[in-house]
């Protein structure tokens, strides 16, 4: 009986499954046999089921009703769908994506209970992930009793950054105790290395600006595949404008909706993570689509906002890298978004970077023209491969 890995990554409104084999695993990224995703999670959109093999054929695609729009029902019916289809294999390992590491857990790890309580420590840096991720490994060690779970963090790509790039301007012993700049996204940034290694090594060995653009969005500055600065810092709140999140704010804001507008540390945090972001300006939605198809005036503006706020970002992070040779494009926005992706080049043209609007549109992995300084790229990252990579390691 072959030996299997289930991967598990549990988002803020999305759940992916992955089943691969888990030999050969701990390798190149792997392919996976089929994979699974439950959408519109948690966010008042339609939530659906998809099951695909490793060819992309339809094995499974369902609404999501009641208790299953919730990321634990939804599971569940991962769970489920999976149980029923007999299996070739033995599930030898299940590898989870864990949003928050902290300070301790800098390299993929197995799950015991201590592991499990230190992690859970970490929920109020990741509201929106960080309980997700554990309620995956909680369903996971209840229905496959005795099967090593794996823990990947996305933090731990980061923790090679250099020291300057990691402190906040507060007193030592505060980052000392765990106050510093983690940074996340980090399994889809290494998906991305990897890919670029394979596909462009002359541009994978230099410097490269990823823009991992989704419901959560991030951006990352990465020399010789190595992060070097990137855009989320202390939680996955900071940076960029994002479907609900409101990106980089003035801490001072905070502070004065506690003192002069009464709200409880619970309301901002409800505000800042869940109200803000692209629903927070539009008011019609989180979603990227639905605001591209809206004739609100306020749609647009929270599209504009997004744009504006993904090159502003570009040029500080090519100061970090002192210079720039390539940008990928990834995530949901990232991959999909060809009318966005050439407004942000376009607003970068003065890099050097030279937009192939034929190749932009007609689904190219490059998007830059033959001579354009800085090649620009889209690639769909692979979060799944990489976490099943770390588990075979792990477990080898």
């Amino acid at each position: 009986m072959t030996d299997q890995l289930l991967t598990l990554n549990a988002g803020s409104s999305s759940i992916k499954v992955a089943l691969f084999d888990a030999a050969g695993a701990d390798g190149d990224l792997p392919a996976a046999h089929w994979s699974g995703q439950a959408d519109g999670l948690g966010a008042g959109l339609d939530a659906r089921l998809r099951i695909r093999d490793a060819q992309g054929r339809t094995l499974h695609d369902a609404k999501l009703e009641g208790d299953a729009r919730s990321h634990r029902g939804a599971l569940a019916a991962l769970l489920d769908w999976h149980a029923q289809q007999g299996g070739a294999g033995r599930i030898a390992g299940v590898g989870h994506r864990i949003v928050h590491g902290g300070m301790d857990f800098v390299a993929p790890v197995r799950i015991d209970d201590a592991v499990l309580h230190d992690l859970a420590a970490l929920e109020p840096l990741a509201p929106l992930h960080q309980s997700h991720n554990l309620a995956g490994v909680r369903a996971a060690m209840q229905a496959f009793a005795g099967v090593p779970q794996v823990a990947c963090f996305d933090t731990a790509f980061h923790a090679v950054q250099p020291e300057l790039n990691r402190r906040f301007a507060l007193p030592r012993d505060l980052h000392d105790a765990g106050v510093r700049r983690y940074g996340f996204h980090g399994l889809s940034y290494e998906s991305i290395a990897h890919q670029l290694a394979r596909q462009a090594p002359e541009v994978a060995n230099g410097r490269v600006i990823v823009a991992h653009l989704g419901n959560g969005a991030s951006m990352c500055a990465i020399a010789q595949g190595r992060s070097v600065a990137t855009t989320m810092s202390f939680s996955p709140l900071d940076g960029l404008t994002m479907g609900t999140r409101c990106g980089r704010l003035d801490a001072a804001v905070v502070l004065y909706l506690m003192r002069s507008r009464g709200m409880s540390a619970d309301a901002v945090e409800k505000l800042l993570f869940r109200e803000s972001g692209l629903l927070g300006l539009s008011g019609v939605s989180s979603d990227m689509r639905a605001l591209e198809a809206s004739d609100e005036p306020a749609a647009a503006e929270a599209i504009d906002h997004f744009v504006e706020q993904v090159v502003q970002h570009m040029g500080s992070l090519a100061a970090a890298l002192r210079g720039v040779d390539a940008i990928v494009f990834t995530g949901g926005i990232g991959e999909n978004g060809a009318g966005l992706r050439a407004r942000v080049l376009e607003d970068c043209a003065w890099m050097g970077v030279e937009l192939d609007a034929a190749a932009n549109g007609g689904g190219q992995a490059r998007i830059s023209t033959g001579s354009s300084r800085i090649s620009a790229w889209v690639l769909r990252t692979d979060e799944e491969a990489v976490i099943a990579r770390h588990t075979a390691r792990v477990l080898a």
